[in-house]
């Protein structure tokens, strides 16, 4: 399986914005093919913070998702609102 941690830090003024297009994005996200899992986890003590967790099935799945055209989407929606960091380890 494969894992993928994306952290995200809004401009201002931009963090309700982005956080539609993260919950837009998971939502959809979770009917992919190949998603073990799927969920965004906003920060309890940094109010501009979030986390997109993903996990796939493996590598292919994961590739596929990011050709969706949600994906392409809702990231480049983030893209413009903050600040995206990726981690990604396979399990």
């Amino acid at each position: 399986m494969i894992r993928v941690n994306c952290f995200f830090k809004a401009n201002e003024g931009k963090y309700n914005e982005a956080l539609e297009a993260a919950i837009a994005l998971v939502a959809e996200s979770q009917q992919d093919e190949g998603v073990v899992s799927y969920d965004c986890f906003e920060s309890a003590t940094r109010g501009e913070i979030f986390l997109i967790c993903e996990t796939w099935k493996d590598k292919a799945a994961l590739e596929a998702h990011m050709q969706t055209p949600h994906f392409k989407e809702y990231v480049g929606q983030l893209e413009a609102a903050g600040m995206l960091k990726i981690e990604q380890f396979e399990f």
